[in-house]
């Protein structure tokens, strides 16, 4: 994103750039050193008002507010201590961003941040531009008695580039466009920087936990001696280079990224680092089927693989496009 908005600088401006919030994880020590990275890497794009709003309330406010001062991060929220709503002035433009829902004003473009659900803000009046950030996915606006509704990319995938114009008589017109950011985009080099010191200081958390005791996994090889041609098959499959994918983005010791790509991630026996337990990286036969020691010796039955088994890690989150009997056939045997 930040690298599109510095190549497009020219093309795009006058605008302004504001998140609706929800812009952070849970309130855990990595949850904390994601809030700080986001802070940062806002900053350095160049956002002009950010909400904090649902998840970011869950932070205590010694946490984050220094956190925001340092970096000068240009916050709005009806959290004490924030301002409400910032003014801008763009190109004829006389505008207002606020999070009170009560405080559009006269004369002006108001535009809304709320983490509220669409639903809830197609009865908020006086507003221009409502957007939110509930996770909702609209691929076009709503527009409800004359205010405009998006909503914001989940995991922030997309961009979105709402162009607001006035006609001869000053009445708002708008057109709405969706930006992917993927790999194809130039990276910003100091928001990579960012991302970078998150990574290494989340790989440096994980090595201070320790593996949990109990019962180990055995790792596909193990299940290979009998089921030589279903081995054989789950080797042609993505399952198989899970955790490959995970180390061509430096997101191998990532604990939100690993639990997905390995076996057993944080439960007890299951995987803890490549050089602690190096038969049970990737999605292999214990990771949908469970843990069954017995099975080795009795043939006792494995628990059996259904929709809701995979569904524990393919979630709208991650896995947006997932459809279970498409993606089935992929890994059948």
């Amino acid at each position: 994103m930040a690298g599109y908005l510095t190549a497009h600088r020219d093309a795009l401006s006058p605008y302004i750039i504001v998140d609706a919030g929800n812009f952070t994880g849970d309130v855990t020590p990595q949850g904390r050193l994601k809030a700080e990275a986001m802070i940062k890497a806002l900053r350095l794009i160049g956002y002009d008002a950010v909400a904090v709003s649902g998840n970011e309330r869950q932070f205590p406010g010694d946490f984050l507010r220094p956190l925001i001062r340092e970096h000068a991060l240009p916050v709005v929220s009806d959290a004490p201590g924030y301002a409400s709503s910032l003014s801008f002035e763009r190109d004829g433009f006389s505008m207002q961003v606020s999070t009170d829902p009560a405080r559009p004003e006269e004369g002006r473009v108001n535009v809304l941040l709320t983490h509220l659900s669409v639903e809830a803000a197609k009865d908020m009046k006086g507003w221009n531009v409502i957007i939110t950030s509930s996770g909702e996915e609209r691929e076009e606006p709503l527009t409800v008695n004359g205010t405009v509704i998006v909503s914001g990319s989940p995991k922030g995938k997309k961009l979105g580039l709402l162009t607001l114009r006035k006609d001869s008589e000053g009445a708002l017109t708008f057109t709405h466009a969706w930006q992917l950011v993927g790999n194809d985009l130039q990276e910003d080099g100091p928001v990579r920087s960012v991302l970078n010191e998150y990574d290494r200081s989340v790989a440096a958390l994980m090595k201070e936990t320790e593996p949990l005791p109990g019962t180990t996994f055995t790792g596909a090889s193990a299940c290979a001696a009998c089921h030589q041609p279903f081995f054989k098959q789950w080797q042609h499959t993505r399952h198989a280079t899970a955790f490959a994918s995970l180390q061509a983005v430096g997101k191998s010791e990532d604990p939100e990224c690993i639990v997905c790509h390995v076996v057993g991630f944080n439960e007890p026996g299951g995987f803890y680092s490549l050089d602690a337990t190096p038969d049970l990286p990737d999605v292999q036969c214990e990771s949908c089927h469970g843990l069954n020691r017995e099975h080795l010796s009795d043939f006792s039955p494995m628990p059996p693989v259904t929709e809701r088994t995979c569904l524990t890690c393919h979630t709208q989150e991650n896995s947006p496009e997932f459809d279970y009997p498409r993606y089935l056939e992929k890994v059948r045997h």
